[in-house]
């Protein structure tokens, strides 16, 4: 693990390399555990509502050793982009809780337990808002299963939620200290494509497919809906390294999760008409602003996304430190329990919810 703090020195441009474990099919190697329990952390279902009256389900994860009169700093977890909280968000949750926090995985609106239709449906202000109703839960008065400190709350996002969180921070500052694991910028992503190889053209004839299943949705009376991206259903031959990486962690047994009122075949997949949505998303605008919170950026220094990190690191005020992961990809931060920093991550927050 190398840590890079302010002066992280000029990088050139990474081509997608991904380390080789990530092409193989349900590899469990460097200690993958996505549905890793402790028996030394107790897991409350919950759920709160947002400030759009929405529903956000979640898991609140309590330590064993706290006492109800003990005032404890509380971190929230949000999943990769297209999952649920079962998918990575737990695991954190459990490892964090572990070392004496009190922790809470949620489910982003639209996906999972939490509510919003159509399921699967693409909306960044809806997914920011989850975090800071995470907050209001955490933080009530009415919230009685912990005793939270609500001046020491922060706040991690693996994968899209880093940018969501990102986005919800810069107008939240009751969240004390912002952190990410293979962090991806949705908007970013959705507009240029990885390493800008998406053209304008290209960007537009997404747009246009979008709206056209929009005609189609009003002139069948809603009609049925349609899907695009996300995780591939089944490998071929000529599947990309990405797509191979995403596809050994959601469609085997490493990481697959069925989601309630879903099927594995639609986890991952965002509704077409609303996935251009991401394409107004700019989470990484006025990051400066969250200064002087902490913020800590954890990425794999082989990850294809680790220009997303990149990018909010040099954008971000001080303090903010960026942590590689060395032979780590982007998937590998989800669950390789022998490769994700938690002891660097829970100093983080150690430090920074003071």
């Amino acid at each position: 693990m190398k840590i890079m703090g302010s002066n992280i020195a000029a990088l050139g441009i990474l081509t997608t390399i991904l380390n080789p474990i990530s092409a193989i099919a349900q590899n469990m190697s460097y200690g993958a555990d996505n549905f890793y329990r402790s028996n030394n952390v107790t897991i409350h279902p919950i759920s709160f509502p947002t400030q759009y009256r929405t529903t956000v389900a979640g898991n609140l994860f309590i330590p064993d050793t706290l006492t109800t009169n003990t005032s404890t700093p509380a971190i929230i977890i949000g999943h990769p982009m297209g999952a649920v909280k079962e998918q990575s968000a737990n695991l954190y949750a459990t490892r964090l809780a572990e070392t004496g926090f009190i922790t809470l995985s949620l489910d982003l609106p639209f996906w999972g337990a939490s509510t919003g239709q159509p399921r699967n449906a693409v909306s960044a202000e809806l997914y920011a808002e989850a975090f800071s109703a995470a907050v209001d839960y955490l933080g009530s008065p009415h919230q009685t299963i912990a005793n939270v400190d609500r001046a020491r709350i922060g706040a991690l996002g693996i994968c899209g939620s880093g940018g969501f969180l990102i986005s919800a921070a810069k107008l939240d500052p009751r969240i004390r200290a912002i952190a990410t694991a293979s962090m991806y910028d949705m908007g970013a992503v959705s507009r240029n494509g990885l390493q800008a190889s998406q053209s304008v053209e290209a960007r537009m004839e997404v747009i246009a497919q979008a709206a056209e299943q929009r005609w189609t949705e009003v002139d069948n009376d809603g009609g049925e809906v349609q899907y695009t991206g996300g995780t591939v259903d089944e490998l071929l031959v000529n599947s990309t390294a990405v797509e191979r990486e995403f596809y050994d962690f959601y469609r085997t047994v490493r990481g697959e999760v069925t989601p309630r009122g879903s099927t594995p075949e639609l986890t991952t997949h965002p509704t077409l008409s609303s996935n251009t949505k991401f394409m107004n998303f700019y989470p990484f605008n006025d990051i400066e602003t969250i200064a002087p919170r902490p913020m800590l950026f954890v990425a794999g220094d082989q990850a294809h996304s680790r220009e997303f990190s990149e990018d909010a690191f040099a954008r971000a005020g001080e303090p903010k430190e960026l942590v590689w992961v060395s032979e780590a990809g982007h998937v590998d931060l989800y669950d390789r329990t022998e490769l994700i920093p938690f002891d660097r991550i829970e100093r983080f927050f150690r430090e920074g919810l003071v």
